[in-house]
């Protein structure tokens, strides 16, 4: 399944997955019998890989998610939504989530005019996220913007493209996440 892990080129016919679709080596393309646990188990891979999330951060935000109000699968979701380097890859700051974690290490994004480097960094609704008024000569920020115009940006956030600067302007529902992620199966995985 595509994870579109590495940006643009996700997108064009010389991606892996459109030239073939099944494991490396010899015996990749015979068929396997998945049991229940592994289903579980590869959607929770999937999903931390899409977000590039490790185990210990991913069990942590699911016990978060299982403390709020609400269904569990979906709070998950919006908790890995709201991550700060999720948000300047929706933003349009970057053309990959990794690469939006790695523009957030380096410190060229400012939430609420204070720099920040933590790319785990929740943000609220209500708060501005922009780039430094440094780093917005950087080419590779400068790329991204203009592969994200036609990507669009979600309704949850809004863009303010000419001055760098984004919002968040409501908490993401799950209708607003589009990715191809069944997060009862998680929730099932979790609570053995």
């Amino acid at each position: 399944m595509k994870l579109f892990l590495k940006g643009e080129r996700c997108f064009k016919p010389s991606c892996a997955i459109e030239k073939r679709n099944y494991a490396p080596g010899q015996h990749g393309n015979r068929r396997t019998k998945v049991q229940a646990y592994g289903v579980q188990l590869r959607e929770k891979q999937k999903t931390k890989r899409i977000y590039g999330v490790l185990e210990r951060q991913f069990r942590r935000h699911f016990a978060t998610a299982e403390r709020r109000r609400g269904i569990t699968g979906e709070n998950l979701l919006a908790i890995l939504e709201s991550r700060l380097d999720n948000i300047v890859f929706r933003l349009g700051f970057a053309s990959s989530r990794a690469q939006a974690r790695q523009i957030v290490s380096h410190g060229h994004i400012m939430v609420d005019g204070r720099r920040v480097d933590v790319p785990s960094f929740q943000v609220r609704p209500g708060t501005g996220v922009s780039v430094k008024e440094a780093s917005r000569k950087n080419p590779l920020i400068l790329s991204a913007l203009e592969q994200a115009r036609g990507r669009g940006v979600p309704r949850w956030l809004s863009l303010e493209a000419e001055s760098f600067r984004g919002t968040v302007s409501s908490r993401p529902s799950r209708e607003d996440i589009t990715l191809p992620i069944n997060e009862q199966l998680i929730v099932e995985l979790y609570s053995k």
